[in-house]
């Protein structure tokens, strides 16, 4: 396919406008204009819907195929929550709208929203109160991170450690690193969970908080998780969860009662919306009683009247961490997927998403390595190890599966496992579906033994084919690349 440049021709136009007869006035100095028409291609308007519409057929994503990236949970996207997104009196709403006065009313539902999503949250999660403002998952890890840094300058600690284990979300140590605090890496045992006993000896009067993903990146849920907690209180440290996996216990286990003090969500990810792609996300944080007065400024509050506004006045507030609200829609959606499933919905789905991996799990254990035989929760990890007798590795498993049509699993991650491919089906999918996805991997596991040089080659069916990945990194020109 040719690039939109290419398909140029001199002088060749679509429909354009007549000047218009308006009086126009420019305020850009005229230093700050062209002098010279912007080169841009010059093609038909047919040409250019064809161009567009062409390379919007290549896109890839969970409206058109299986999507079993783990620990990315990229599952299917409701439109009727799509659908109330869009309605007008939220859509068209300004942030700058007021509050009460002067025509307040228009934003007093889109108040409402925010204010009723907080106590949803605070039920599933066991949290007493929540901000929405964060923006992503990752945004949400930092403002929970500066709530501990705040907690532990209030009561004059000296503290300088966050505690991290292995198999933590990369996004963990960076968040703690930028709010100012030392890392250190707690290694998982046998099992594949965070060494308790590791733990006990990294304990200390310098330990502020510890970050925990819950159940972990291998999919397993940390049996020892309430006497985790304890360990950190004994030193006044806080207990964080990142609650990327949360759709794995929603309904089911609530962190605050288990012993977590902050809570992040992504509701991009549990609730509604598929993760990836740029975004646009939501990570909201929830704190325990004790931290509420650390919360970022606005925090929406319902008044005697019945109305809502946003209240400012918190002496002890981390700030602003968002520019206004948050990302509105997203919460919007997030708030009609949990109202429309209900308390016994949001735990169905829960145990869709624990069945549905166990089950793919299980139809490959006799194909590929498994670093951990239990029972996972919404994800399995298996490993490309046994593959890699006939030189074949996880990647090279990967691109055979875009010439199935499946997106490949994440690859390489967790690091505690070598040649890791970790795969979330989520709780949407059918048995068809994932049939279809372990017959491929059967397939591909067997060709590794009798034709490794097939799968080797692989993408053939796609428009670029396999790529030299060093090249890629260093000179990212796909068209010089291409085979």
């Amino acid at each position: 396919m040719k690039l939109i440049f290419e398909k140029s021709i001199p002088n060749r136009h679509g429909v354009r406008p007549s000047k218009s007869d308006v009086p126009t006035s420019v305020n850009v100095p005229d230093a700050l204009l062209r002098d010279q028409p912007a080169e841009l291609p010059e093609l038909s308007e047919l040409d250019v819907v064809r161009h567009f519409t062409e390379l919007s057929r290549r896109n890839f994503g969970v409206d058109t195929n299986f999507y079993p990236l783990g620990s990315c949970t990229m599952k299917y996207n409701p439109k009727v929550c799509e659908s109330v997104a869009a309605y007008p009196g939220f859509a068209d709403l300004h942030p700058l709208l007021p509050q009460l006065r002067m025509g307040g009313m228009l934003t007093q539902g889109a108040l409402a929203v925010l204010y009723e999503t907080d106590l949803l949250l605070r039920e599933i999660t066991g949290m007493a109160s929540f901000t929405t403002q964060p923006m992503a998952g990752a945004h949400g890890e930092l403002t929970g991170i500066m709530i501990i840094a705040a907690y532990h300058k209030d009561k004059g600690n000296k503290k300088t450690t966050i505690l991290i284990p292995d198999s933590a979300h990369g996004t963990n140590p960076a968040s703690a690193a930028i709010a100012g605090y030392d890392v250190k890496v707690v290694p998982s045992d046998r099992s594949g969970v965070m060494d308790i006993e590791a733990l006990k000896g990294m304990i200390n009067e310098q330990v502020a908080g510890i970050m925990l993903t819950c159940p972990n990146t291998l999919g397993l849920f940390n049996p020892h998780i309430k006497e985790i907690c304890n360990l950190i209180h004994s030193v006044d440290g806080l207990c964080y969860y990142d609650g990327a996996n949360l759709n794995a216990i929603t309904g089911i286990v609530r962190p605050g009662d288990i012993g977590f003090d902050i809570v992040h969500l992504n509701l991009h990810k549990t609730f509604a919306t598929p993760h990836g792609g740029g975004g646009p996300g939501a990570g909201p944080v929830g704190v325990a009683e004790a931290l509420v007065k650390y919360l970022p400024v606005s925090i929406v509050i319902k008044r005697q009247d019945g109305t809502y506004a946003l209240e400012y006045d918190q002496e002890k507030s981390i700030g602003y961490i968002a520019p206004f609200y948050g990302n509105f829609g997203i919460i919007l959606r997030a708030y009609v997927y949990i109202l429309m499933l209900g308390r016994e919905g949001l735990i169905r789905v829960s145990q869709n998403a624990v069945l549905n991996a166990n089950y793919i799990k299980e139809k490959l254990k006799d194909h590929y390595d498994q670093p951990h035989k239990q029972v996972c929760k919404h994800e399995c990890v298996i490993s490309a190890t046994r593959q890699g007798q006939n030189g074949i590795k996880a990647l090279d498993i990967a691109k055979a599966l875009i010439d199935r049509g499946f997106h490949p699993p994440t690859m390489y991650f967790p690091t505690i496992v070598k040649e890791a491919l970790m795969i979330e089906p989520t709780e949407t999918e059918s048995k068809e579906t994932m049939d279809a996805f372990i017959e491929a991997m059967i397939e591909i596991a067997n060709l590794a033994k009798t034709d490794p040089e097939a799968i080797k080659d692989a993408p053939k069916n796609t428009v670029v084919s396999r790529l030299n990945e060093t090249q890629a990194a260093r000179d990212p020109n796909i068209c010089s690349m291409c085979n």
